[in-house]
């Protein structure tokens, strides 16, 4: 911002000095060359005056040494001529004498008593009749070099534009002392903001400096940001205080509930296991709200990660409980390498996605985990998939589908879904081909080359809570 506002005070000086400065030197140089025409024609006035009187007396041998001293002063070059129009004198030395030039326009117009005063591309000219009364004795032709009037008119050109160069830096030097000024605030709000986007404001912007309405726009982002800031942590506390606080009194409901079983009649005993599986769902999900708190309340950077060493590591904790439900598991596609991810993301997310679709997977069907290119991992099964309506849900927290056949939280696949988002990643929901769910998570690929090995990052207990059914 400060250097569209130094731009702005430039480009508006540079139209003010461009009002006033070019206006003035034309108007200058149309006075410059108006002066010298007047000039040249009072020169040749005189001169004609001069060299009349010389004619007059038959002194012509003077005719000479006077043009050509006035030459020599003012660098202009003189031609007399007689009545008939003949070279008398002519202050170029190699200038030819005794010729008739009376047919050239101006000599014959001031061998006619008319005077000519012509500007041209080159020379500014007057020539004048020599004459005493309506006697015409001589002319006298005086031309001037432009090129010396505008030496005077480039002269000025270059005091102007100094002159502007000068007002354009010091201009400039205000402008910018103005601009930092007026930006500071700015600046240290951009920082404030940034750095309560990453969730926590240590800097606050300078409510000190710069116009009132940016110190009073700094202040009241400050309390704004306080505020926000007491709302999130009395929010992050609540959910975690609730979380842990429910724990213990869930677990004493559900052993004082499996202690009731010996003493209840056999009629009842339905009654106690669907109470005791509520109870254990409830407890699954305070444990999703407990995780849900925690990924929110930390900042965690992401890190370069191999997601063919995690695919793998998750498999193999994966294979038994899969092939204890006649389910296989296989991996396909070609190596992804590193990805970016926080630390222990992927495992949670590929635990999280595979739990889910183990739990829909009728026996003797596959779960394929596929490695496409551009960092992307899709999770399909064949169970019975999800409608449109149901994947555009998927992923709201506490939702499931109505027809749902599991104890699911509604937990799974928002966890995941942040992980993902954290890791600078995108997760959607397919249908897969013939039936199933196509979970597709796309992870940043790490550029630079891929690693080599079974680097992989560390391991984690997997994260069962359930999000949506198949």
């Amino acid at each position: 911002m400060t250097r569209r506002l130094l731009l702005s005070y430039l480009g508006l000086a540079i139209l003010v000095l461009a009002g006033l400065e070019i206006p003035l030197g034309w108007i200058y140089a149309r006075g410059e060359i108006s002066r010298a025409s007047q000039s040249v024609e009072r020169d040749a006035s005189m001169l004609a005056e001069v060299t009349e009187e010389n004619i007059e007396k038959g002194n012509l041998d003077a005719l000479p040494d006077v043009i050509g001293d006035y030459a020599t002063r003012t660098g202009g070059h003189v031609v007399v001529t007689d009545r008939h129009g003949l070279v008398l004198a002519d202050s170029d030395p190699s200038g030819r004498t005794h010729i008739d030039i009376s047919a050239q326009p101006d000599i014959a117009r001031a061998l006619r008593n008319r005077p000519t005063v012509a500007t041209g591309d080159d020379v500014l000219s007057a020539t004048m009749p020599g004459h005493s009364g309506t006697t015409i004795r001589g002319t006298v032709r005086l031309t001037y070099p432009v090129a010396e009037v505008n030496a005077r008119v480039h002269r000025i050109w270059g005091a102007l534009a100094l002159a502007g160069a000068c007002i354009l830096a010091a201009v400039a030097l205000a402008a910018f002392t103005l601009a930092r000024w007026i930006t500071r605030p700015l600046r240290t709000l951009e920082a404030a903001t940034a750095q309560l986007a990453d969730g926590r404001l240590t800097d606050p912007p300078d409510a000190t400096t710069g116009p009132p309405e940016l110190r009073s726009l700094a202040a009241s982002f400050t309390r704004t940001a306080t505020r926000l800031q007491q709302l999130l942590k009395a929010q992050h506390a609540f959910a975690s205080e609730a979380s842990h606080q429910l724990k213990t009194p869930l677990t004493a409901l559900r052993l004082r509930l499996e202690n009731f079983e010996p003493h209840l009649d056999p009629r009842a005993h339905g009654s106690l296991e669907e109470a005791v599986g509520e109870v254990e769902r409830l407890s699954r999900m305070v444990q999703g709200l407990l995780a849900l708190a925690r990924l929110e309340n930390s900042a965690t950077t992401p890190e370069p990660v191999e997601l063919d060493a995690v695919i793998a590591d998750r498999v193999a904790m994966w294979e038994s409980l899969a092939a204890e439900q006649y389910v296989v598991l296989d991996v396909t596609g070609r190596p992804a390498g590193r990805v970016w991810a926080i630390p222990g993301a992927l495992e949670q997310v590929i635990d999280n996605l595979v739990a889910n679709a183990l739990r829909v997977s009728p026996p003797g069907t596959t779960i394929t985990l596929h490695r496409a290119p551009g960092a992307e991992l899709h999770v399909i099964d064949q169970g019975p998939g999800m409608t449109e309506t149901d994947r555009a849900r998927a992923f709201d927290r506490f939702w499931r589908a109505s027809d749902s056949h599991h104890d699911g939280t509604g937990l799974g696949l928002p966890i995941v879904r942040h992980l993902v988002h954290a890791s600078g990643g995108e997760i959607t929901l397919h249908p897969a081909p013939g039936s199933g769910l196509d979970a597709a998570v796309l992870l940043r690929p790490v550029t630079g080359g891929r690693s080599r090995g079974g680097i992989g990052a560390p391991r984690s207990t997997p994260v069962t809570a359930v999000g949506y059914r198949h």
